[in-house]
Order: structure tokens, then C-alpha cells, then sequence
């Protein structure tokens, strides 16, 4: 197959993307993969080209927050997306797929799909656009609100309308032109891959037979490894890793503070990564148990790890539970509390700490927990380690191909 996968957003959003694009080139498949700029991830060996977007630049002048994204629509978000949405479409047409895969925020991707004749299938790494009575739409609400769960879901469907312009304007040069461009982007897709583990995301009854609940999609980058002083940390004792990703609101310095605090109050030394701002290290907090990067592969380093304190974002709740090591999860913002409410009810650590409760008492209180969940933590992470997303994801694009 021809397969063209289009993500947009920050590191989280591309790495699965990535991931996905290694495994289908290595099974024969010809392979594109367009992701924004600057992802921060490995794509070497990949047939990737960019989307005209930054959005580390945006989430570095502006933050993450929805509500800063509201307020600046007009000057960096709005402009931002139609470079995007108009280089998807461009994308899609020069390299003429047989399936188009595509994160949710490409809002042009059914559209082009459909002028060509061809599926296109959406990826979920968190289920927010499939409705289910089992719980409301991650990010939208953060408690269960029984029979209306189900529609809490016409939220995710609101950037179609958004950007609905946009998605027009940038839907002009296909087949056809741009006629029912907004109806196909909310048709439904072909399939959806939902990529998250069944041991920590339970199926929904009511999703339909479309819908496939993969297992995370996880694969190393070629030549991955720690540098020689980050290993000899995580081989030197128990430790306390600690990482906020792309998430940058509040006080890195006091998060930084609180961390540490919390580690030696347990006896435990402290590795910190620093990731877009959100962590930082106060001056009177330096000592031979800190050790401060700016990143790090997690899945080579979280199974050195004690416990993991973390903002809940899909992509560290898996590669930290694959690892088999407990997490304290301190959301943020968006579907963060969703995993933050995984991750207690499936044992593997307390209940999540808001951030701006993340105190050193606090957190001290919420690492003793999470260190008592260790066995538990190992024996789910052994069973995510015999899961194999990508092999499930490829399973259902072959089924495609065979029925066109």
C-alpha cells in the first residue's frame, strides 16, 4: 500500500505517527509521513515532510491552553492551521495514497480522501471524538455524567466548525473542488484506531465494529540510547523521574522545588527532565542526587526508575505503565485528568494531584502511595510489553486494502 499519515500538534501527537511509519515501511508498505515542524522527534529513515506549522513555537510565546488558543486564533493559531490544513491537501495530492491516516486535527484529510476515492482512517490516541455512555469525552468534562456522556462528544467536533473556512479555502485545489468538504470531514472514517492499551482503556460496548482499540503504538527509534552520564544515573540507585513534557503553565521553579523535596523525603534521588519549560531546578535544590536534562528517551529510562511523576499525557502514561513503574500524575490540562483517573483506578498509582495543589507535602504524600503500588505496577506493565499495537493498527489498513 500507499500509505500517507498526516499528524499535527506537539511531540505526543507525532511520536505514534512516527512509530507507525517505521513498522509499516519495515512490512513493504510505501510510506509518508507529514508531521509540524520541529517535533523534537526522531525521523530518521522516514519519508517525512513537514506541515508548515511550529507548534513548539506557538506553545513556547503563547502556552498550551485552549483558552490561550482562543485568544489568539486570529494571529498565530488560526494562521498556523490554515498553512496546515492547506500543506495536508497539497501532501495528499502529490503522493496520490491508496489510505489516508490522519490525526483528528487535520481536518482536510477526509475531504482529500474522499476527492481521491480512497479510506481514510482517524487515529485517536485518546478517545475524544467516538461517544460511548461509559465516560464523557476526555477534556470536556471530568466527571461521569451517566446517559449524557454521549453528548459531551459534539464538543470535539466544534474545530470542524472553527475552522470551517479554512478547511473550504484549503480544500479548493482537489478533484471537484471543495463542495461538501465540511460534511466529509464529519462523516465518519473508514475506521478509527484508537491507540491506548486495553489495560488501561476498557473497550466501550457501544462503540461500533469500526472503532479498534490497538494497544499503544510504541517502537524505538533507531540508534535510541541514554547518554553514558543520564545511564549511569538511572543504574546508580532508585530514583524519582519527574517530567512535564510540552506543558510549560505556572512555576517550573516551584514544581522543580516540590519534586525534589518530595524524592529526598523518600530517600530517593531525582532525575528531572525539563521538556518545554515546565520543570526547572532552584539553585539551593542542586546536589550529587539531581541529575537535570532537558529530555530523554522514557522508554529506556523509566524501568530504572522508582516511581514516575508525571503530566498525564497518553503517550508518557504508556511508555511510563509499559515500564512497570507506578506514577504520580499531575494533569494539567485537556485529557490529562482522564489518564491521571486511568492510571488510580487501575492501581498504579493515587488519585491525580492537580497541579496547582503540586505541593512538596503534597507530592510527598502522593509518591509514598504511588511507591506502594509497585507490584501491581510491574505486573501491568509486564502485560502491556505482550501488546502489540502496531502489528493491530497494520492488521486493520491490510484489511482495507484487501477490500478495495
Amino acid at each position: 500500500m500507499r500509505l500517507l499519515l498526516l499528524t499535527s500538534g506537539t511531540r505526543g501527537d507525532v511520536e505514534p505517527f512516527a512509530a507507525l511509519a517505521r513498522r509499516a515501511t519495515a512490512a513493504g508498505h510505501e510510506v509518508r509521513l507529514c508531521v509540524p515542524e520541529n517535533s523534537g522527534v526522531d525521523l530518521t529513515g522516514l519519508d517525512a515532510v513537514g506541515l508548515d506549522v511550529d507548534f513548539r513555537r506557538l506553545v513556547a510565546e503563547h502556552g498550551i491552553s485552549p483558552w490561550t488558543a482562543v485568544r489568539h486564533v486570529r494571529t498565530e493559531v488560526g494562521p498556523g492551521m490554515r498553512r496546515m490544513l492547506a500543506a495536508a491537501v497539497r501532501e495528499t495530492l502529490v503522493f496520490e495514497p491508496d489510505v489516508v491516516v490522519h490525526h483528528a486535527k487535520v481536518l482536510t484529510a477526509p475531504a482529500a480522501a474522499r476527492a481521491l476515492g480512497v479510506p481514510h482512517v482517524l487515529v485517536e490516541a485518546v478517545p475524544v471524538l467516538t461517544p460511548t455512555r461509559a465516560f464523557p469525552a476526555p477534556g470536556v468534562v471530568h466527571r461521569d455524567l451517566g446517559p449524557l456522556n454521549r453528548s459531551t462528544y459534539a464538543v470535539g467536533r466544534g474545530a470542524t466548525r472553527m475552522f470551517r473556512r479554512d478547511l473550504v479555502r484549503a480544500c479548493a485545489p482537489l478533484p471537484g473542488g471543495n463542495a461538501g468538504a465540511v460534511a466529509a470531514a464529519l462523516a465518519p472514517p473508514t475506521a478509527t484506531l484508537v491507540a491506548a492499551s486495553p489495560q488501561l482503556l476498557d473497550r466501550p460496548a457501544d462503540w461500533p465494529a469500526s472503532v479498534h482499540l490497538t494497544g499503544a503504538w510504541h517502537d524505538s527509534s533507531p540508534g535510541a540510547a541514554l547518554e553514558p552520564a543520564v545511564e549511569d544515573f538511572a543504574r546508580g540507585g532508585p530514583f524519582l523521574l519527574a517530567t512535564f513534557g510540552s506543558m510549560a503553565a505556572g512555576d517550573p521553579l516551584a514544581r522543580g522545588r516540590a519534586v525534589v523535596g518530595a524524592a529526598r523525603a523518600h530517600g530517593l534521588r531525582t532525575l528531572l527532565l525539563t521538556g518545554w519549560g515546565g520543570l526547572a531546578l532552584p539553585e539551593d535544590c542542586t546536589g550529587p542526587d539531581v541529575l537535570v536534562r532537558a529530555g530523554a528517551p522514557l522508554d529506556l529510562l523509566a524501568p530504572h526508575a522508582a516511581v514516575a511523576v508525571h503530566h498525564g499525557g497518553a503517550g508518557t502514561v504508556h511508555a511510563v505503565a509499559r515500564a512497570g513503574v507506578p506514577a504520580v500524575v499531575v494533569p494539567f490540562l485537556a485529557d490529562q485528568p482522564f489518564w491521571g483517573r486511568q492510571v488510580h483506578a487501575r492501581g498504579l498509582g493515587p488519585a491525580p494531584l492537580p497541579r496547582r495543589r503540586l505541593t512538596t507535602a503534597a507530592l510527598t504524600a502522593a509518591v509514598g502511595e504511588a511507591l506502594g503500588c509497585r507490584r501491581r505496577a510491574q505486573e501491568v506493565g509486564e502485560r502491556i510489553r505482550q501488546e502489540d499495537g502496531l502489528a493491530a493498527a497494520l492488521a486493520v489498513l491490510d484489511d482495507l486494502s484487501v477490500d478495495r
